[in-house]
């Protein structure tokens, strides 16, 4: 199995030289390129096709939520690891909402970034204990609405709501399924809109909390 092939962009120089060494003491992961901007970061991207772009928030040029957004548009299978020391809900949900993959703190230990490097890399989501809380926080607000269940879901719907909560990307969700790229997103638009969500992540954790899905079925596609 080959190994997970990381860009980093961070405007501090000193942040990416240590974090490079770090990872590359792991025998997964490799480093085939840095940035110190987001600009660079995504023509870097562009160019290499990583597994995983771990991104910092705020960078000159194009930060980390446009950042994201122009990688998700342009290279939808790379993961997204947000690795940062700003966790105010202006980075948070935007960054959830423009496709982030992950969102880890500064703050956290090596190991916590080699995982959360790994879990991203294998379809999972890598959220800082401070983050997640944040994100259910928002979820578990009561609303004005009725709450939505699975009953509310088409069939098709539900089938895509389980495989994204597996981790599978649009591309494995289109081909298991046997239907376009296009119609995994029309779903995809349809569910976040019936669960009042805006991005997968929500709508998996608020799925696993209605207990629409099974997250301990088999990840493969």
């Amino acid at each position: 199995m080959g190994r997970i092939r990381v860009v980093l962009a961070d405007d501090h120089k000193v942040v990416r030289e240590g974090t490079r060494r770090m990872l590359e003491r792991e025998p997964d992961i490799v480093v085939v390129g840095e940035a110190e901007d987001g600009e660079s970061a995504l023509r870097l991207i562009q160019e290499l096709l990583p597994d995983v772009a771990v991104l910092d928030v705020r960078m000159p040029g194009l930060n980390g939520i446009e950042a994201t957004k122009a990688i998700k548009a342009c290279c939808p299978e790379v993961r997204v690891l947000i690795f940062t020391a700003h966790e105010d809900d202006r980075y948070v949900f935007p960054l959830l909402d423009a496709g982030a993959n992950g969102y880890l703190l500064k703050t956290a230990g090596q190991r916590d970034l080699v995982k959360g490097i790994r879990d991203v890399y294998n379809g999972e989501t890598a959220l800082h204990p401070s983050v997640a809380k944040r994100v259910v926080e928002r979820l578990t607000r009561p609303a004005h609405t009725t709450e939505v269940g699975s009953d509310a879901l088409t069939e098709r719907e539900m089938e895509v709501l389980q495989a994204i909560a597996r981790g599978w990307s649009n591309k494995e969700v289109s081909e298991v399924l046997r239907i376009s790229p296009h119609t995994v997103q029309v779903h995809l638009s349809s569910i976040f809109n019936k669960l009042n969500v805006k991005s997968r992540t929500e709508a998996v954790l608020l799925a696993i909390r209605r207990g629409m899905v099974d997250v301990w079925e088999d990840k493969e596609p």
